[in-house]
């Protein structure tokens, strides 16, 4: 059986993943085996991650809404009640938007709510 070399296709993998490791420090941008360990691992970090950030940022949201209620006298839960209540269909990111850019306007969105609580 003739010998395979394997030259363009190797060469093609081995590019790919050495292109992928570009900015990695040391041997892990210039060593095919590091660069394979290294990629690897980076892009399980960064399926895992793109999933934790929505996470983050939801309860970051939630954080920033509960201090802008709690300053206008409700609590995070008893808002979202109220909000669901009156039929305000505001998402977490808006909310927070406006409790950080729009004091008033959130004022009297909280309003609202204490209404329907009632």
């Amino acid at each position: 059986m003739p010998r395979v070399k394997r030259g363009f296709k190797a060469r093609r993998r081995r590019n790919k993943v050495l292109k992928l490791a570009k900015g990695f420090r040391g041997g892990r941008s210039k060593l095919f085996r590091s660069a394979v360990e290294a990629v690897d691992r980076s892009l399980k970090y960064a399926y895992r991650d793109r999933k934790a950030k929505k996470r983050d940022f939801r309860s970051l949201w939630i954080v920033r809404i509960n201090a802008a209620a709690r300053e206008n006298g409700l609590t995070y839960g008893r808002l979202i009640n109220g909000l669901k209540k009156a039929g305000i269909q505001l998402d977490r990111k808006v909310l927070a938007e406006l409790a950080v850019s729009d004091p008033k306007g959130f004022a009297n969105i909280v309003d609202q709510a204490k209404a329907q609580l009632q």
